[in-house]
């Protein structure tokens, strides 16, 4: 089964959805993990209705870093700000559907920590111990 979900990181690491840049972007958001130097820069267009209408980033990285990302970024597109703050770390290790050693759980958390400086302005994240691991 692992294998399955394997296929699927490397499938968004090499055809990532939603890589690119928006042209008006409501927020830019970069993060990156010193660790291992993944980057990631993350753009959204929010509509007045606070709904994320578009949703783009770039980045470079490794597979786990990467594919998160792009995962992430279909997770997120057409949701309402408020939604967002129902994401945690648990969400991200479903998406990926692997076991991710330690060593490997900031790379994975990478988008979910871009995203949640990005919009922390708009937004309350809730304190939820799965989260911790990922500073606001």
């Amino acid at each position: 089964m692992d294998d399955l979900y394997r296929d699927e990181i490397l499938e968004h690491y090499r055809h990532p959805h939603n890589f690119g840049t928006l042209t008006e972007p409501d927020v830019v958001q970069e993060g990156s993990n010193p660790l291992c130097g993944d980057r990631i820069t993350l753009m959204l267009d929010i509509g007045e209705d606070g709904v994320i209408h578009d949703v783009a980033f770039t980045g470079r990285g490794c597979a786990i870093s990467q594919a998160s990302a792009s995962m992430l970024t279909d997770e997120i597109r057409g949701k309402p700000l408020a939604d967002l703050t129902r994401l945690g770390r648990q969400d991200i290790l479903d998406n990926l559907g692997i076991e991710i050693s330690p060593a490997r759980l900031k790379c994975a958390m990478l988008s979910l920590e871009t995203l949640r400086k990005g919009v922390g302005d708009r937004v309350t994240w809730p304190s939820l111990p799965e989260a911790q691991d990922v500073p606001a």
